[in-house]
């Protein structure tokens, strides 16, 4: 458990500081040329079935249960390793190093993120943002459903959440209040799906992850 902090910043992973739309489309390509189109398509359907049933993403379970229907298919180990070996500090927004730097001015740094619970840590490793928020990473299945648990770790006076879904936006904000202030960045095929609603608690709006860098966070925790 941290010691209690003034202000901590919550930063969700994918669409906000990596690019995951493009590590999808990635991926789309690589099933495609390993497998061919059939099995690709057949991928993201079990793909989506997963999420429905354990409410995130699980790339290797979508993988996993596709291995079962075809027992004897060997080309899927190598498509695995493509998967976990997957080049993800490529996919990292620009200025995203220097924004989590520039947010220590105010207060702690945290990951706080959905996910599995091998690949979600394996990608977060592999793009540096581990190192770069010193191992302080949180990852639930429903984070909106888990802040007693952020407090727990990371106590604060005050948060600040940076999220592509306002749809989570929304929910940290019913729950904390004045506690937290909630920012946008508009990047990925959730912000497109999610806009902000008229009196939607967004309390900043930036169109990319590095626009933070031009803002004084003071104003916005004090």
């Amino acid at each position: 458990m941290s010691a209690a902090a003034e202000t901590v910043f919550l930063f969700d992973v994918d669409n906000t500081l990596l690019d995951n739309d493009r590590f999808q489309d990635d991926l789309r390509q690589e099933l495609e040329r390993a497998h061919g189109e059939r099995a690709c398509a057949r991928y993201w359907e079990v793909f989506e079935q997963l999420r429905g049933e354990l409410g995130y993403a699980d790339y290797l379970g979508a993988l996993e249960r596709l291995r079962l229907q075809d027992l004897h298919d060997p080309t899927l180990f190598r498509t695995a390793n493509w998967l976990i070996d997957y080049p993800f500090a490529d996919r990292l927004y620009p200025h995203v190093l220097r924004v989590v730097e520039h947010v220590r001015q105010w207060g702690r740094a945290v990951i706080l993120s959905d996910g599995d619970a091998i690949f979600q840590p394996r990608k977060i490793s592999r793009s540096g943002l581990w190192d770069a928020f010193a191992g302080n990473v949180l990852i639930y299945v429903h984070k909106e459903k888990e802040l007693a648990d952020v407090e727990r770790w990371h106590p604060a006076a005050h948060y600040v959440l940076v999220d592509d879904k306002t749809r989570i936006l929304e929910a940290v904000k019913a729950i904390w209040g004045a506690r937290v202030t909630t920012i946008f960045p508009k990047q990925g095929h959730y912000a497109s799906q999610e806009p902000p609603r008229d009196g939607a608690p967004v309390d900043l709006a930036i169109d990319r992850i590095g626009d933070l860098l031009g803002h004084d966070l003071s104003k916005l925790t004090s």
